[in-house]
């Protein structure tokens, strides 16, 4: 019998570790990959907020900030079969393109080169529900994972922060490889508490 592997992992669209790894969950999945991912949004804004600091989610002036991450949320929940694509396309607006994540119509293009109603998406942020759910996503892996950063792998009651160094280009067998790699240390290595080169090869 083939079991399912079921994991979740964390985004913002500003980090470029994120994207690679996302790239790969991404690829191994329109490949076939039997993987069941949750995909959760997680503020890096949110993260850096001093002790005693307005939260993000309660600052006029850091709404902007949070608004790529709620585009991201709409889409995943509204247009799930629109999602990967969209994804993608926002990390590489940010990280191919030098776009700004907080300029609108930057995201509107996005949704639109990406056939979903750009429209109906900023409708449902404006009804306030993607910030709502932002908020409770992000305070929940910092809560229960104690997650600082992204991406942050999370099976069963296992959690790890993973950089991931390289871009799958449309590798499906290393994108696959290289998250189920992933996976297996988090299930089957729960010990291996660090492990990090001391030199990159470049």
């Amino acid at each position: 019998m083939v079991t399912t592997t079921s994991f979740s992992v964390t985004w913002d669209y500003r980090c470029p570790f994120a994207r690679n790894a996302h790239e790969h969950v991404i690829v191994g999945l329109q490949d076939g990959a039997d993987w069941d991912v949750e995909f959760l949004p997680f503020s890096l804004n949110q993260a850096h907020v001093e002790a005693g600091g307005t939260p993000v989610w309660d600052d006029p002036a850091r709404r902007l900030d949070l608004l790529a991450g709620q585009v991201g949320l709409v889409v995943r929940d509204r247009s799930p079969d629109k999602f990967l694509r969209v994804h993608r396309a926002l990390f590489a607006l940010r990280h191919d393109q030098g776009a700004d994540l907080r300029d609108a119509e930057a995201l509107r293009g996005v949704l639109a080169q990406e056939g979903v109603d750009a429209t109906a998406v900023f409708d449902e942020i404006d009804c306030g529900w993607p910030l709502d759910a932002y908020r409770k996503a992000h305070e929940a892996e910092a809560g229960d994972f104690n997650a600082f950063g992204v991406p942050t792998f999370m099976v069963g009651g296992q959690a790890a922060f993973v950089r991931v160094m390289t871009r799958p280009d449309g590798d499906a067998a290393l994108a696959r490889k290289t998250i189920e790699h992933i996976i297996g240390l988090l299930e089957d290595h729960p010990d291996l508490n660090e492990f990090k080169h001391t030199t990159i090869e470049r």
